[in-house]
């Protein structure tokens, strides 16, 4: 996949936006500098939706501000159907964001049951039934029916996740103990897909 794709990771914040100025493939964001939080926030969430996901490989140069790169990637399969092919983008610390998790699907999945699945998955790592009812109702909203060739992206940040379907934008949910909860579902140690988690946390080469 070359920096031309059609799957790129476009503005989820403000829809409509431009991407960054000087943003693109082998130009690193300028780093931020004596701006407020929630500033150098929306240019952190632009210059990560501005890129493809086939260019965040080279986002691993020490002076970029985002520092991601091309983690691991493997397969999930329940009952010995593959689901879905999982791709990882991150930083020094694949645990930590900012992160970008890439799901290509491989059969055809309700929404509704990407949620139920999302929100048993949650359970089942500790979150609080209050906020799995919260949770449900915004990820009903984000999240579509999937057929075999669709892609689902979620961009962990230190504050909220975004998400994308086929390379568009689908919407943020502002809150990090979602983010942490959600992408804990690949990561954390107590995952019922331990074998997906050590593909993904695969250092990478070089």
């Amino acid at each position: 996949m070359s920096c031309n794709s059609n799957f790129r990771i476009v503005d989820l914040i403000a829809p409509g936006a431009t991407r960054s100025e000087g943003i693109g493939c082998g130009r690193p964001p300028k780093k931020a500098k004596n701006r407020p939080a929630s500033q150098r926030r929306r240019e952190l969430v632009a210059a990560i939706v501005g890129w493809p996901l086939a260019c965040l490989p080279a986002l691993a140069a020490p002076d970029t501000s985002l520092g991601l790169r091309r983690w691991g990637s493997g397969d999930f399969r329940r009952y010995g159907f593959l689901v879905y092919h999982a791709t990882l983008w991150a930083g020094d610390d694949p645990q930590r964001p900012p992160l970008a998790l890439r799901l290509d699907y491989k059969r055809s999945i309700a929404g509704s049951a990407i949620v139920d699945a999302s929100v048993t998955e949650m359970r089942q790592l500790g979150a609080s039934e209050a906020d799995l009812r919260r949770w449900a109702q915004e990820m009903t909203r984000l999240f579509p029916d999937v057929r075999d060739g669709d892609q689902l992206t979620g961009i962990h940040l230190a504050d909220s996740a975004v998400f994308l379907f086929n390379g568009s934008p689908r919407g943020e949910i502002a809150d990090p103990e979602f983010a942490r909860r959600f992408f804990a579902i690949w990561l954390d140690p107590r995952t019922s897909a331990p074998t997906l988690r050590a593909a993904l946390l695969r250092r990478p080469s070089g």
